[in-house]
């Protein structure tokens, strides 16, 4: 069996080893590259709360002047461990859904005069920190990186991928839906898919893509991406 994971190489190790131990070909496709955003220098300590949405929230973030002790509430796994790995303590994680991540957030903060700082990209697929405002949160958002989207294929890569199409397929975002469906055009490879599985997080990241005909899409949590290969 033939997997492709579309984060980048960072992102992907793990899973790359786990499937290639159980003798899967892998190959990698990283559909976005993720850069710093400048910010305006923060008191910290003025926040009762902080809240990632990705990993790359927490790289792009100057986390010396952070009290490590914070209550920490991340998205998934990816994050909870990256999190876990720069120091955070008290780190609270949903499954990889941010509305479930809200309610995560307003279990273990009872009190809404609490300041929660809300940190991500430029592009988020669910207004968070809206949706908690709306609930009387005092909730400030920090955006410190962005996206750029992969608008090229290695030509060496492309070749390999016609002769060796892959047989599943795993797109992490809205944003990473749309570059890779630009590539698809882009270089001709619409009709290609007939015999592979599209395995999505979330609906509007499956409905990017609709509109190439796959084998079958199946949504997903981060995580379990182990776990639907046994529903193939």
């Amino acid at each position: 069996m033939h997997i492709l994971l579309t984060r980048s190489l960072e992102d992907s190790k793990d899973l790359i080893v786990k499937f290639k131990s159980s003798g899967f070909r892998v190959s990698n496709l990283p559909l976005l590259e993720f850069s710093k955003v400048s910010y305006k220098k923060i008191n910290f300590s003025s926040f009762d709360a902080i809240i990632f949405t990705s990993p790359n929230a927490i790289k792009f973030l100057e986390l010396k002047n952070i009290n490590k002790n914070i209550l920490c509430f991340c998205v998934g796994s990816s994050t909870e461990k990256t999190a876990r790995s720069r120091g955070f303590q008290q780190v609270f994680a949903a499954d990889g859904n941010v509305r479930n991540l809200k309610e995560l957030v307003e279990q273990n903060l009872k009190s809404k005069n609490k300041k929660i700082l809300y940190v991500s990209g430029e592009i988020v697929s669910y207004p968070l920190d809206k949706e908690l405002l709306s609930k009387g949160y005092n909730v400030n958002r920090l955006v410190n990186y962005s996206a750029i989207h992969n608008e090229n294929l290695d030509l060496s890569f492309l070749n390999l991928l016609r002769k060796d199409m892959p047989d599943l397929v795993y797109v992490y975002s809205e944003n990473s839906a749309k570059s890779f469906l630009n590539l698809i055009k882009k270089y001709e490879l619409v009709d290609y898919w007939m015999n592979t599985n599209l395995m999505c997080i979330g609906e509007k990241t499956s409905s990017v893509l609709n509109v190439i005909k796959w084998k079958k899409i199946f949504l997903f949590n981060p995580g379990e991406e182990e776990f639907l290969l046994y529903k193939i």
